[in-house]
């Protein structure tokens, strides 16, 4: 099994302000969660709210081995809205769920620590 050790990767190469913001990052709230055994990889499909702008967007999130289905319904999650959508499967993932590797590199969802409106952009 191969372990992420990204914590030990050293920063990345310098970029301007503008190509940060070229990155879209908002805030979504799950509002569905399903299994997707088809997947090469364990994952869940997941249903995104991000707001009256952006709409419920789904994606596919490799996060099983930390998150039961039951939990993930209502939980904010951030994500990146402007990538193309990718096809996974038969499954169409229209925005990459952003998190982190743990110390055993299973990935714990990015999300803030109190609430907050639904499609906000980070910054």
């Amino acid at each position: 099994m191969h372990v992420n050790h990204d914590h030990e990767a050293p920063a990345a190469e310098p970029i301007a302000f503008d190509d940060f913001l070229r990155v879209d990052i908002r805030i979504g709230t799950i509002v569905e969660a399903e299994p997707f055994p088809e997947a090469r990889k364990p994952a869940f499909k997941l249903k995104i709210d991000f707001g009256p702008v952006i709409g419920v967007r789904k994606s596919s999130a490799q996060i099983v081995a930390r998150y039961d289905l039951a939990e993930l319904p209502g939980r904010q999650v951030a994500a990146v809205v402007n990538f193309p959508p990718r096809q996974i499967g038969k499954f169409m993932s229209e925005v990459l769920t952003l998190g982190f590797a743990d110390e055993a590199g299973e990935v714990i969802l990015f999300a803030p620590d109190r609430a907050v409106p639904n499609g906000s952009r980070l910054f």
